[in-house]
């Protein structure tokens, strides 16, 4: 798989760890940046979301920049997940 996934996540955050639990069930490589408690000082998530909100995947494979939780589970299931069965 590619090493182009890289989700922006918080430590002890349950939104960030259902997107950690869906990648690893798929045994999909990926590569999470820790982003600090604080809103004010998400700057690189902001960069590249334009909100500082997370978690927040960047697919850069595909061009995908997604951020909400929810949203990102489905992705990795209906999208990333074929790509693992192939």
């Amino acid at each position: 798989m590619s090493d182009d996934l890289v989700l922006y996540s918080l430590d002890g955050c349950p939104y960030c760890q259902k997107v950690h639990d869906a990648l690893d069930d798929l045994g999909l490589d990926y590569e999470t940046r820790w982003v600090e408690g604080l809103h004010s000082t998400r700057n690189e998530v902001k960069r590249v979301s334009g909100q500082r909100a997370v978690p927040v995947l960047v697919d850069d494979d595909r061009g995908v920049t997604m951020a909400e939780s929810a949203n990102i589970v489905e992705y990795v299931e209906k999208t990333l997940a074929p790509a693992v069965d192939a």
